[in-house]
């Protein structure tokens, strides 16, 4: 049953846009990473920057088709609904594929365990930046635990 409040996300891309929010200009997230657009980071990031919603999109379409293909490239040994795979995409967007590669999550889902089960035990223990429990990043493990369980 949802809880009356909680956001209904039919697709990963609009969790995505709703937790990461659009800024035009730079800024250093929780983690102290510089960032722009929909939590577009990397290199070509500097202070200063400046960028249009379009670009803002464009990065943020570019950098899901790659960690889309983390999750279907690390859980190619079992079925993953669309769903399950969203939840995982904005997982490893928000965190990296680094830590979805070596997760707790990774290893039991491999391991054949209930998949909702495991998603929602193994996706709130990720609500930490820099250390420190975030509301925001509580928020989101929700979400996508309850996406992946749709």
């Amino acid at each position: 049953m949802e809880k009356i409040g909680t956001p209904d996300f039919s697709d990963y891309l609009s969790l995505i846009k709703h937790f990461e929010g659009y800024k035009d200009t730079t800024y250093s997230c929780p983690a102290g990473v510089k960032t722009i657009g929909y939590g577009h980071t990397g290199k070509d990031v500097v202070d200063g920057m400046k960028i249009t919603q379009e670009q803002g999109e464009q990065f943020l379409k570019e950098e899901l088709k790659e960690h889309r293909g983390y999750v279907e490239k690390y859980f190619k040994d079992i079925h993953l609904n669309e769903n399950q795979i969203g939840a995982l995409t904005s997982f490893s967007y928000n965190l990296g594929p680094g830590n979805l590669d070596k997760s707790t999550l990774k290893k039991r889902l491999l391991a054949g365990e209930d998949p909702n089960t495991v998603a929602r035990e193994e996706l709130p223990k990720w609500n930490r930046a820099a250390g420190k429990e975030l509301p925001g990043l509580s928020r989101r493990r929700a979400a996508e635990a309850a996406l992946f369980c749709k």
